[in-house]
């Protein structure tokens, strides 16, 4: 349904924010991880047509999306990372005012506005202003305008930024019920936003694919190389210059680490069933630059390939 194809985003000064990136996407989420600084919310723009690439093409049922834009906009809902609202006007005017937009009629608007505020939890503070909101419930607005013209396509750049526990996972149950039959790209760098909800797994660093595939096929290239292990305050920062470490816990006992190697880092390490989040981490410290000045990225880690041994800085 929806074709990213090389696509390259360089911007003045030469930054290269997106490189040379592809993507095949039908109905289903696809979760694209990656630190802050990879790129995602440039890309998020440009499948958006917010922008335009530098190079590349983009492709939305077999139509050029880049010549002619009106066609995936007619059924595109876009919540981009930094949303802007009018701060004088309630939610419910706001959102009648994007309908209106979008080109809904005032009476089908009138009752997705009222369905879609009650989605976000937000029908008791309808008559407040949207100045008065907190974040997290200006992030809910956003939310409810992505969804107003029940898209085909939607984008979401970090949605759940200001969101409380409860809220998160009601946004990201909504977000897989609504993958059913539609495309939705969903932009995050904290894993637990897509690990129970997300099927396909795209990860990206420096604007660029480093792996794509289901949690459990990421997990599993680092089957036999995740250790845990019991050391004292004063050993920690001696693991972190030898491996990557995931996980950092402090108990009465010492730190806990979860450390990725490819042999037990110490004579009482346990060996630890991988996850998402030690699977990305691998991937991300592989094929980042060498300690030296202009160092080319290294290519994505292999199963069966030794990770490199880089100091993790919490």
């Amino acid at each position: 349904m929806l074709e990213l194809i090389d696509i390259t985003k360089v911007y003045k000064g030469g930054k290269r924010a997106v490189d040379g990136l592809s993507l095949h996407l039908g109905p289903g989420m696809l979760g694209l991880l990656g630190p802050n600084g990879a790129g995602k919310s440039s890309l998020m723009r440009i499948v958006s047509t917010v922008t335009r690439p530098t190079s590349g093409g983009l492709r939305y049922r077999g139509s050029d999306a880049l010549a002619r834009p009106d066609e995936l906009r007619r059924h595109l809902g876009y919540l981009p990372q930094d949303f802007g609202v009018y701060p004088n006007l309630t939610s419910r005017e706001f959102l009648g005012y994007l309908a209106a937009a979008k080109g809904l009629s005032a009476r089908s608007a009138r009752a997705r506005i009222e369905e879609l505020l009650a989605l976000v939890n937000l029908t008791e503070a309808v008559k407040r202003p949207l100045g008065a909101y907190s974040g997290g419930m200006l992030r809910r607005v956003g939310i409810a305008q992505a969804l107003l013209a029940d898209p085909e396509v939607i984008v979401v750049d970090e949605p759940t930024a200001g969101l409380d526990p409860e809220e998160r996972v009601r946004f990201r149950n909504l977000l897989s019920e609504l993958s059913a039959d539609r495309v939705v790209l969903l932009s995050t760098h904290i894993v637990s936003d897509i690990e129970s909800v997300a099927s396909d797994i795209a990860v990206v660093a420096g604007g660029r694919l480093l792996r794509r595939g289901t949690p459990e096929q990421l997990a599993g290239e680092l089957s036999g190389r995740v250790w845990e292990l019991l050391v004292s305050p004063a050993e920690v920062a001696a693991v972190q210059s030898r491996h990557p470490v995931s996980r950092m816990v402090r108990t009465a006992d010492g730190v806990r680490l979860r450390v990725l190697a490819d042999r037990a880092p110490t004579g009482d390490a346990a060996p630890a069933a991988p996850d998402l989040e030690d699977a990305y981490l691998g991937i991300v410290r592989q094929a980042a630059p060498g300690p030296g000045a202009g160092a080319e990225p290294s290519p994505p880690f292999s199963p069966g390939g030794p990770l490199r041994q880089q100091a993790v800085r919490r």
